[in-house]
């Protein structure tokens, strides 16, 4: 009797998750549908009916997107951004998280505490001082000034959640690795990094989305030449309201490209979310 309750719960807790996984997968294969569609067939009913007349679909609109350059240069524009802004984030808050977490040095509470209090400020406040500093460095509208602002903000977040990981590791390992002659850079590279790769995956996951989603400080740093692909969209919606062969398959290569990137990481993703539970 407990056997077969025990299969009935699995089964219907596996027929939940599949509905929910598919509820949540709806506006996505609504999206990729709509950008198969012509902006005629749009125009008279929704992306469903493809079901009932699968001749509408077609990639006239993806040969349409490639032949927008402005859509396709602000695409390149979001991975110049996204990438540089993600690395550098990753990697510089690797290096603090480890001097905070191992290493003695004067004032190191004090300043990580500095550090845990950035956190507290919102990104509005300092949009429009940021600004005017880039515009006399002459880094307003240009990708390295989207980058520096992206990486700004997000180090404090960053350090805090790799400092808090890397305080973890047993101190008796660093112990070992010290007594065996390891340098300081020798144990963080070849010992620290390993143990520490899924808290940097997670890191890296929320790092890219954050920046690749972004709208709010593109709009303000970026200029036309530098725009990333959602200004971009938002711009087509504002000037060609019916552009819908463009803005679809657009927007969907806009989604894609995050979803993507989470799947390849997800394995790294989910161990360091099981090994921040467990501590």
């Amino acid at each position: 009797m407990n056997a077969i309750r025990r299969v009935l719960g699995s089964a219907v807790v596996q027929a939940f998750l599949v509905v929910v996984a598919l509820v949540w997968m709806t506006p996505l294969a609504g999206l990729f549908l709509s950008s198969l569609r012509s902006a005629e067939d749009t125009a008279n009913g929704g992306w469903w009916t493809v079901f009932t007349s699968p001749g509408q679909l077609s990639f006239d609109n993806y040969s349409a997107l490639l032949d927008n350059s402005g859509i396709t240069q602000a695409f390149f524009n979001t991975i110049l951004i996204s990438v540089p802004a993600t690395l550098l984030v990753v990697m510089i808050a690797a290096l603090a998280g480890y001097a905070f977490a191992w290493l003695d040095f004067p004032f190191r509470d004090g300043i990580f505490l500095l550090v845990v209090a950035m956190l507290v400020v919102p990104v509005q406040i300092g949009l429009l001082p940021v600004a005017k500093l880039f515009g006399q460095l002459g880094l307003f509208g240009t990708i390295p000034g989207v980058v520096l602002f992206h990486v700004a903000y997000g180090l404090p977040f960053a350090v805090f959640l790799l400092r808090n990981y890397f305080a973890e590791i047993p101190k008796e390992m660093l112990e070992a690795a010290r007594m065996d002659g390891g340098t300081e850079w020798r144990i963080f590279t070849r010992l620290v990094l390993p143990v520490g790769k899924p808290a940097i995956a997670s890191l890296a996951i929320f790092q890219f989305l954050w920046v690749w989603n972004d709208m709010l400080v593109a709009l303000l740093f970026a200029d036309t030449s530098s725009q990333p692909l959602t200004v971009a969209l938002q711009s087509q919606i504002r000037q060609f309201g019916s552009n819908i062969d463009v803005l679809a398959p657009g927007a969907f290569l806009s989604l894609v490209v995050p979803v993507v990137v989470f799947f390849a990481f997800q394995r790294h993703f989910v161990q360091g979310v099981m090994a921040g539970s467990v501590k």
